[in-house]
């Protein structure tokens, strides 16, 4: 038997798809923290650091934002 962690797909230093975690939707690792609500916010204008500390707490560090940024932009560029 597969443990969670096992199944867990990494996409990068801080984003992780686990299908045990938001039906295997990419969040940031040690959180249920949607990347797709991250990007939105980036995509309305929101402050990094209000994402980081106001919206999450703190619990999501500016460098995993910066990654979904450049994992998205690498998804659209590579199409």
């Amino acid at each position: 038997m597969k443990s969670r962690t096992e199944s867990a797909i990494a996409l990068g230093e801080h984003i992780v798809a686990d299908p045990g975690i938001c039906h295997g939707k990419p969040t940031f690792k040690g959180t249920r923290i949607l990347v797709q609500q991250v990007l939105e916010d980036v995509a309305e204008g929101k402050s990094w650091d209000f994402i980081s500390q106001v919206r999450w707490g703190g619990r999501l560090p500016l460098a995993a934002i910066a990654e979904a940024v450049r994992l998205a932009q690498s998804a659209l560029l590579d199409q």
